[in-house]
C-alpha cells in the first residue's frame, strides 16, 4: 500500500498528530516540536482545563482534547471525532504513563499498583493504537511511537520498580507485534527510550532536559517512508531489547 498524503507537504505540515499525556513534561515538549514542524497537534490530557492551559502556550496549531487512555469508550469517541473532522490521523505518540512503585520490589509489590500501572502504560497504549490503526490504514500512512524505557529491557532487567519495568517490557512486546502485523501498510511502529529526563516523573536529579528527551521521539514520529519499524531506540540508535 502506498503512503497517500493529500494536503501533506514534504516537511510534514498538513499531518495530524495525537499525543497522550501531552499537557506537561515530555508530552508537552513533543507537542511543541511536532507543532513547530507544521503538524496539527492534538494534545491529549485527562484534565481538559489543564490541557487547554498547556495548549495556549504552544506555537502553531495545537488543540487540547480530553483523553484518558484507561477509558476505552472515550478513546474511541475521540478517534471518531478526529476522523469526522480531519479524515486522518498520521501520528500517535503513546506517552501517557504512571510510575508508582519506585520503592517497591517484585517480591512484595502491591498488586493493585501493578494492575493500575499495566492499565495505563500497556493497555491504554494498546487501546489507543487499536483505535487509530484503521484510520491510518485508510490513508496508507502512520507513525506510532511508544514511549518506553531502558528499565523495560529484558537483556538488562534488574530489580526495583517492578510494575513499571514489566509495563515497559510488555509495551516493547506490543511494539514488535504491531510492527510485524502492519509491515507493508505504510505504518511504522517503534519503541523509544527518551533517557532519564527531568520531568515530574523523572525527578530533579535526571540528567536530560525535556528538549533532549523529546528529540528522538519526534524523530520516530517523523520517519520517512522506508524508515525502521519494530525497533527499540535511544538517541536515534537501536538498543537491545
Amino acid at each position: 500500500m502506498s503512503e497517500r498524503g493529500s494536503g501533506v507537504n514534504g516537511d510534514g505540515s498538513g499531518r495530524v498528530a495525537l499525543v497522550s499525556g501531552g499537557n506537561r513534561g515530555l508530552g508537552l515538549e513533543i507537542c511543541r516540536q511536532l507543532a513547530e514542524r507544521g503538524m496539527t497537534v492534538l494534545l491529549g490530557s485527562r484534565d481538559p482545563e489543564r490541557g487547554e492551559e498547556a495548549a495556549r502556550d504552544l506555537p502553531g496549531n495545537v488543540r487540547a482534547v480530553r483523553l484518558d487512555v484507561t477509558d476505552e469508550a472515550g478513546v474511541r469517541e475521540l478517534v471518531d471525532s478526529v476522523k469526522s473532522e480531519f479524515g486522518r490521523l498520521d501520528v500517535l505518540v503513546n506517552n501517557a504513563a504512571i510510575s508508582k512503585d519506585r520503592d517497591q520490589h517484585g517480591t512484595d509489590v502491591e498488586l493493585e499498583v501493578v494492575r493500575e500501572t499495566l492499565e495505563t502504560n500497556l493497555i491504554g497504549a494498546w487501546a489507543l493504537s487499536e483505535a487509530v490503526i484503521p484510520l491510518m490504514r485508510e490513508n496508507g500512512y502512520g507513525r506510532i511511537v511508544n514511549v518506553s524505557s531502558r528499565l523495560g529491557a529484558i537483556t538488562d532487567m534488574g530489580g526495583g520498580s517492578p510494575a513499571y519495568r514489566v509495563s515497559k517490557a510488555a509495551l516493547n512486546a506490543l511494539t514488535r507485534i504491531l510492527a510485524s502485523e502492519l509491515r507493508g501498510s505504510g505504518i511504522l511502529v517503534n519503541s523509544v527510550c527518551p533517557g532519564w529526563v527531568a520531568t515530574e516523573m523523572g525527578g530533579e536529579g535526571a540528567s536530560r532536559r525535556v528538549e533532549e528527551g523529546a528529540d528522538a521521539l519526534v524523530w520516530a514520529a517523523t520517519l520517512p517512508k522506508g524508515g525502521p519499524t519494530g525497533g527499540f531506540f535511544i538517541d536515534q540508535q537501536p538498543i537491545p531489547w
